[in-house]
């Protein structure tokens, strides 16, 4: 489409080609195409249930590897405020009612004092209002207290990133979502050296914030586990906004300009393609626990990352054995077994090749970024999750899919939706070097036909929004992922700020005496 002088200005001072515009306003035009499936993947199918004795070779791996000089480094998106997180209490002092008037603000305030940040809220209210909590409610000033939480008057919580909110009490204190992601990387992702690399991807409002609590908490938290911290951060780059269409398809504009919207958290494969380790750890800033509820993270992270460790060795061994031509039939069956069993990829076609092609498609398929992915029991509705896919190239593999992948007037495909025995937790240990240790460019392997379009309320205006393909789904679609069953307990999200109040976020109950 013709764009004006003053469009192409823009484009190129958020660093978008007029190609990739164009691109997106027909994606928002055409849509997307669902995902065919093969199946779920489940136990023996896709998903691997490991015995004890496997894990513990896992972990002896994991720490064989951080011996011998392995560098490991934990990323953490941790962009956008927790908005989300306090929408009930918003509600709440948006309604009309003066005390609690359903069982999520009810439960909110009979175990206020159970939440971390008590102690400073009250502070706060005694400034604010010169009296305690326990005043302010005898007196049913509910929404006092709730003000002096969420808005700007008090501890502005509604707008502070979930990285800065105090999610667990400690002895004497209490931690905030990045102090426990700190706690927790110095337990299975310190280095040789004794330094522990974390990276954090935050907004740019809030990276003076996020950057002087680092700053602040460092020290405290190095000398406390014997290590020394490496932090890093990143912002979401502009270049990864993506357009926004009316409802008729054609660009959406305010004032005349062009309106471009955040991407999703599938831009930020840009960041991750900034980082440069062995061994990259990623998991979301809320899903995290206290030090007495965290033993089940540190033991299920060193087996994913020693499980990782393994299997990229046998892929290099692999890679290197191809590229030197060292590969008759015998070995090439091997690889394609190795393939089969362990990645999950499956080609009908292979039968049917010379070896000379067996060779080329096994070295294509090994030699790419590979991911080791926990996978969590649903106990709940099935939803997205761990399924086995076809791919462009007639191979089966394992993806990662959001339900919106799937079409939902395809009985065959929502019967095994219904099937499905796992969810995704974001537990991922990933590689992103090729087998000569160079870098891969990971936008290289981003599916972009698994974007979604998404509608949003603009000013009162309905739009079309553009999501990119989803970080841990289409934008590592064309990666190796091999998926492991882990226990419930590694996964403990808090979306709601009662989440904080669930038994793993909670301080262990002393034990009584007999």
């Amino acid at each position: 489409m013709k764009l004006e002088k003053a469009d192409l200005d823009f484009l190129k001072e958020k660093g978008i080609s007029e190609e990739k515009f164009n691109e997106q306003i027909e994606m928002l035009r055409t849509g997307f195409p669902y995902l065919r499936l093969e199946g779920a993947a489940t136990p023996g199918h896709g998903i691997s249930v490991l015995t004890p004795e496997m894990e513990m070779g896992a972990i002896r791996c994991w720490e064989e590897f951080l011996s011998k000089g392995g560098v490991v480094m934990k990323m953490v998106p941790a962009s956008g405020a927790a908005s989300r997180m306090f929408k009930d209490l918003f509600s709440f002092l948006n309604g009309k009612s003066e005390k609690p008037d359903n069982d999520f603000i009810k439960k909110f305030f009979d175990h206020i004092e159970d939440f971390a940040v008590f102690e400073r809220l009250n502070f706060v209210c005694l400034g604010e209002y010169g009296k305690s909590i326990d005043t302010l409610i005898k007196e049913n000033r509910y929404k006092d207290v709730v003000r002096a939480l969420i808005e700007k008057v008090g501890m502005n919580y509604g707008k502070l990133p979930k990285a800065l909110l105090q999610f667990h009490k400690t002895m004497g204190g209490s931690r905030t979502a990045l102090e426990e992601h700190m706690a927790e990387g110095a337990q299975y992702a310190c280095g040789k050296d004794g330094i522990v690399k974390i990276h954090f991807t935050v907004s740019e409002d809030h990276l003076p914030l996020v950057k002087m609590k680092v700053e602040e908490e460092a020290g405290y938290l190095g000398h406390q586990y014997g290590v020394k911290f490496d932090i890093t951060y990143s912002v979401q780059k502009p270049s990864t906004d993506t357009v926004a269409a009316a409802l008729d398809g054609t660009p959406y504009r305010e004032n005349g300009k062009l309106f471009f919207r955040p991407g999703g958290h599938g831009a930020l494969i840009e960041n991750l393609n900034d980082l440069d380790a062995d061994v990259i750890f990623i998991k979301n800033i809320d899903n995290v626990v206290p030090d007495t509820h965290r033993g089940a993270t540190i033991q299920y992270k060193k087996v994913l990352g020693g499980t990782l460790v393994a299997v990229k060795q046998r892929i290099n061994e692999y890679c290197k054995a191809i590229s030197e031509n060292k590969v008759n039939e015998e070995k090439i069956k091997e690889i394609l077994d190795f393939m089969h069993n362990v990645l999950c990829i499956t080609h009908d076609k292979t039968q049917e090749m010379t070896l000379e092609e067996k060779k080329a498609y096994a070295f294509a398929k090994l030699n790419r970024p590979l991911r080791v992915c926990g996978m969590v029991r649903n106990e709940g509705e099935p939803g997205g999750g761990p399924f086995l896919v076809y791919n462009a190239d007639g191979t089966v593999s394992p993806q990662i899919l959001e339900s919106s992948q799937i079409n939902p007037d395809d009985k065959e495909a929502m019967k095994m939706m219904k099937e499905a025995t796992h969810f995704n937790p974001v537990d991922l240990a990933v590689s992103v070097r090729d087998w000569q240790g160079k870098k891969f460019h990971l936008p290289e392997y981003v599916d972009k036909a698994t974007g979604f379009i998404s509608q949003k309320s603009r000013e009162g205006v309905e739009i079309n929004a553009l999501e990119l393909p989803g970080l841990w789904n289409g934008a590592m679609s064309d990666w190796n992922s091999i998926f492991i069953e882990v226990p419930a307990q590694t996964f403990n999200p808090v979306k709601t700020v009662n989440d904080l109040l669930r038994p793993a976020h909670q301080p262990m109950p002393a034990i009584k005496p007999e």
